[in-house]
């Protein structure tokens, strides 16, 4: 029997999906690692995290499958993308990578739009944003000159991961496309673009295809982990990709929509939609796009609610469920660090608004969930007002949406059918990624049908989507009323 590994990087933690050549997942495992907040609005993990848990990963799924090694025949990685690590000539990590989510880099976004906006645009097909990777690598030039000078490597997230594994310096082009340093009509960096920053294009890693293989696991790697010598490692991709892949949209017009650490709703697309509202990436199959819209604290929401105010989420899940739609007028924004859609603005803050003296424990947990619930609905609306065409239902991705009641929550919210897919999880569309890399599956689409199964519905309550419109013109008039006071810090 063949095997096949895929291993996801999320905001939290790292995921490793080992699955067998007959499309079954022959063990699972997770390791948390913890995200540094050094001061607000700063949001930084530290890369040597990411690889001590895919050694404890990796060792944890081979012996909960009781698999050999030697018959694992490729491994993908995958991981949220703007994510870079700076390092100096021989790989050696300068400082903890800014994540995504953080927004240190106003300065440098109001900089690079007053000066570079239509550049930008025009080549890299995105809003400039405190999300992306050029202000954030423009306010370490900035701020930390020392780290900037000695910086003579950039890789990004899975692909540093990966370099510890197989000693390999390549991206594959959709991390690229999240770089805000690649020209999409010409499929490679900028050179316009790097100059911005008075970067060279050596600096950064070749670009390959996500399957194409980026190395071989070395002795020392094998020593870490348990992997076999010589293992082939394929470049991998981003994390929503995979997830988009894993649940089955490969065709124009499907719709998925994600409840992770960011929220997501993505459209397959057969060209991109440069707009100040979407993020624009290729698909892994050729000729294909999945624009989407964004929120920045979904399923970061819940977890940092978990963390802050105690108890397990099936816990807190069986509280909020016995609280009616709209949580009695209780109220909440989910801007923990920032907002994307619609409002691109790094400013707002996380809010709980509409309290009263017999709102308890479980109508906060109602709140978070319905909050981030309205966030998506923001992006959804965005998504029609631009006009992407779409089917009518969707397949729902993302930790949040293993949630019977966040999902039930979501679908009446967006007054669409929800599909959940036995398996859809990025690290699966890894695995999945590196069978057709390996030559178990001749295709994405045919890993999709061997891979790809259906196992519940969820259908709106037309009558709760009346109740959530209402909440939703409340909080449309909260952010407006609030949003200046944030803007004037």
């Amino acid at each position: 029997m063949k095997y096949v590994l895929g291993i996801d990087f999320g905001g939290g933690a790292s995921k490793a999906t080992l699955l067998s050549e007959n499309g079954t997942i022959a063990a699972v495992n997770t390791v948390e690692y913890p995200t540094l907040y050094p001061k607000i609005g700063l949001t930084e993990q530290d890369p040597m995290d990411w690889y001590y848990a895919t050694k404890e990963n990796i060792k944890k799924v081979l012996e909960k499958s009781k698999v050999s090694s030697s018959d694992i025949v490729a491994v993908s990685l995958d991981a949220a993308t703007h994510t870079a690590v700076v390092m100096d000539e021989n790989f050696n990590v300068l400082r903890p990578s800014i994540y995504w989510t953080d927004t240190r880099s106003t300065f440098e976004v109001s900089y690079l739009k007053e000066h570079y906006n239509d550049l930008i645009l025009n080549k890299a097909l995105h809003n400039v944003d405190t999300i992306w990777t050029m202000p954030q690598l423009l306010w370490i030039k900035n701020n930390e000159p020392e780290i900037w000078g000695k910086t003579k490597k950039i890789l990004f997230a899975k692909d540093f991961v990966r370099h510890q594994l197989t000693g390999d310096y390549v991206t594959d082009y959709i991390e690229a496309e999240g770089s805000m340093l690649f020209d999409y009509n010409k499929l490679c960096y900028s050179e316009e673009l790097c100059e911005v920053l008075g970067l060279d294009t050596s600096m950064l890693p070749r670009i390959v295809k996500p399957t194409d293989i980026a190395g071989e696991v070395t002795k020392e790697a094998s020593e870490d982990t348990g992997l076999k010598e010589g293992t082939p490692v394929l470049c991998g991709t981003t994390d929503t990709v995979m997830e988009v892949f894993a649940s089955g949209a490969i065709r124009e017009g499907q719709m998925t929509v994600k409840l992770a650490t960011a929220g997501r709703i993505c459209v397959v697309t057969n060209k991109s939609y440069p707009n100040k509202h979407l993020i624009n990436y290729s698909h892994v199959i050729d000729n294909l796009w999945y624009p989407g819209t964004a929120t920045k604290s979904c399923a970061a929401s819940y977890r940092w609610y978990r963390d802050t105010f105690g108890e397990d989420y099936k816990i807190l899940d069986e509280g909020a469920s016995k609280i009616p739609a709209g949580a009695e007028g209780l109220m909440f924004h989910p801007y923990l660090n920032g907002e994307l859609t619609p409002y691109a603005d790094p400013k707002l803050c996380g809010s709980f608004i509409g309290i009263r003296a017999f709102h308890n424990k479980a109508h906060f947990t109602r709140a978070v969930l319905e909050g981030v619930s309205m966030s998506i609905l923001d992006c959804k609306k965005a998504l029609e007002g631009i006009g992407i065409p779409h089917e009518s239902e969707a397949v729902i991705i993302g930790g949040g949406g293993q949630s019977p009641l966040w999902r039930k929550i979501t679908s009446d919210m967006l007054g669409i059918t929800l599909i959940q897919k036995k398996y859809s999880d990025s690290s699966f569309g890894s695995a999945m990624l590196a069978g057709v890399a390996a030559g178990i599956w001749d295709s994405p689409q045919s890993a999709v049908s061997y891979c790809n199964e259906t196992i519940s519905k969820t259908d709106p309550d037309f009558g709760i989507t009346d109740i959530y419109a209402k909440q939703y013109t409340k909080y449309k008039a909260v952010h407006d009323a609030l949003a200046p006071i944030y803007d004037g810090e």
